[in-house]
């Protein structure tokens, strides 16, 4: 079982910055693919950025490419969105997740492959 807490939301003009932290207990947290998902009113939920088990792999949805960075600390359990210039269309509720996926399903997108979820948080960024 992991719990996922996350912090680090708020209300942020455009072109500023945030970072999210995502706390997870227990002892295997290394064990587990990590990522960040956002879901705004109205909208599917979508991967925003994944992060391999060791941190060597990284994804970024198209949209924030450039802008957000992911990582962890293993040692620290916890994983990190570091999210720069950002844009009215970045808000939302934004989650951390945490799957035991296999390589195989690395390319895969679905909120379905994710075994724990945290609360959320929310983003707002005014024009």
């Amino acid at each position: 079982q992991v719990q996922l807490v996350e912090s680090g939301g708020g209300l942020v003009q455009a072109g500023g910055s945030l970072r999210l932290s995502c706390a997870a207990s227990g002892r295997t947290f290394s064990k587990y693919v990590m990522a960040w998902f956002r879901q705004a009113p109205g909208k599917e939920r979508e991967n925003v950025a994944s992060i391999s088990r060791a941190g060597s792999n990284t994804y970024y949805v198209d949209s924030v490419k450039g802008r957000f960075t992911i990582s962890r600390d293993n040692a620290k359990n916890t994983v990190y969105l570091q999210m720069n210039s950002l844009k009215p269309e970045d808000t939302a509720f934004y989650y951390c997740a945490a799957g035991d996926i296999s390589a195989a399903d690395w390319g895969r997108r679905n909120p379905e492959l994710y075994n724990y979820w945290g609360q959320g948080t929310q983003v707002t960024v005014s024009s």
